[in-house]
């Protein structure tokens, strides 16, 4: 199952000398030896020493196995930092599976030699997902409070699901600069992180208005439920100005201008729904690559058979050859002086005919490419964009064949260039 990982920490070390940290939380999970691989990261939040983050994390969880995961909180202090860069706030160590039985974990946060990192703690909740559904927003404001001085009011929104726990932040808009009538760029909540799947649920708006130092203004809030928020309009309240100011109305006005709850379908929902994955091969042969007879060439095939290219076939066509029916891959290559001719083509099929451009299997793309690599001299340019243009053209075929009820669904990396559909 899905579970999703939602983070908040506390009394942060404070490592910037005229401001506060700008803490950002990365999860690293380590299944076997000491090979630790990320996983994800939340979002940097300037200026604050007690973030909610409001990007959850997505992973699959296993109950037979052991997922160790370590949570890693770094103050980033600006948008080229990298982590080794970074001032590092702390680290937890934990399970999934202790997160998943506890639902809310809460433990101090540690420096790299285990030692405590000031006051510093960090909270998980884990929550299953099991809806796929979104909501779909797009909000504006009318005459929100003017909050600063030189200037109008730089708002923001927060939504929060209602919990056993309190309130939990599920998402936070951009930020619109120095305007009091504001319209937000339109965003997508996960239905399950909004309300739990329950339409009568309420739910918490916050808006504020946001300040360098992290010490946002408050200028209103309302609650409502999805079943009552689509397309309407809600006033925002601050009770402590409500209490002080006779004749007070509101701070402004939230409006709905569109909700909706759509479903967001999963890649395995497309599989299963007969879904093909259709794999077209490219291959550099340009000069670049160095000359095939020395090991310092990628195209060097050594004496166990193998190099750079044949590793990325056979790593990439086991995996997409599971959901191609045919399992006949078309495998092109560009870059190259071919026969008989000697020109320079960008577009030629590894097995030399243009008419049937197809291999069987990763093996079979194997064995055309070992044949090919000694009958063709590697030149140049860099140039795939006839490849694509190719590909291109049969994927806009396949997606004319398609029916609505069954769209067409791809994916690409280093060495599919593109998605297509077989000629």
């Amino acid at each position: 199952m899905a579970v999703s990982l939602s983070i908040s920490c506390e009394n942060l070390l404070d490592m910037d000398a005229f401001s506060k940290s700008d803490p950002l939380c990365v999860l690293f999970m380590n299944t076997s030896g000491n090979h630790w691989f990320e996983i994800g990261r939340t979002e940097k939040i300037e200026n604050c020493l007690n973030p909610k983050f409001a990007k959850p994390l997505v992973l699959d969880y296993y109950f037979e196995m052991v997922q160790k995961l370590r949570f890693e909180v770094h103050d980033i202090d600006s948008e080229n930092c990298s982590l080794q860069e970074s001032d590092f706030l702390g680290q937890l160590e934990c399970t999934l599976g202790q997160i998943v039985s506890s639902r809310r974990l809460t433990k101090p946060l540690v420096k790299k030699d285990k030692t405590p990192a000031g006051r510093g703690t960090i909270t998980i909740c884990a929550e299953e997902m099991t809806d796929n559904r979104v909501v779909a927003f797009e909000v504006a404001a009318r005459k929100l409070d003017k909050k600063d001085f030189f200037g109008k009011s730089d708002p923001f929104l927060e939504f929060f699901k209602q919990t056993e726990t309190g309130w939990q932040l599920a998402h936070r808009t951009e930020v619109v600069k120095n305007n009091l009538n504001p319209m937000w760029r339109p965003f997508r909540i996960p239905m399950q992180s909004l309300c739990a799947g329950d339409v009568e649920k309420p739910i918490k708006i916050d808006c504020y208005d946001h300040n360098m130092s992290g010490d946002h203004d408050f200028i209103g809030t309302f609650q409502t439920s999805l079943s009552q928020i689509q397309q309407a309009e809600f006033e925002c309240i601050n009770s402590k100005k409500k209490q002080k100011k006779k004749g007070y109305k509101n701070s402004g006005v939230i409006i709905i201008k569109q909700c909706k709850v759509l479903w967001e379908y999963t890649f395995l929902d497309y599989i299963m729904g007969g879904c093909q994955i259709n794999f077209t091969i490219a291959i550099d042969f340009t000069g670049s690559n160095g000359d095939p007879k020395f090991p310092q060439s990628l195209h060097y095939i050594n004496p166990q058979g193998y190099n750079e290219y044949l590793a990325a076939i056979w790593a990439v066509g086991n995996v997409i050859q599971d959901y191609d029916s045919d399992k006949m891959f078309p495998a092109f290559g560009f870059g190259a002086q071919i026969p008989p001719t000697w020109q320079v083509s960008h577009e030629f099929p590894i097995n030399f005919n243009p008419s049937n451009p197809f291999c069987a299997g990763v093996e079979g793309v194997v064995s055309a490419y070992q044949q090919c690599l000694p009958q063709v001299k590697l030149y140049g340019p860099t140039n795939f964009s006839p490849i694509i243009n190719h590909v291109a053209r049969f994927g806009k075929q396949a997606l004319e064949q398609q029916t609505a009820s069954r769209p067409p669904c791809g994916t690409s990396c280093s060495l599919c260039l593109s998605d297509s559909s077989k000629m």
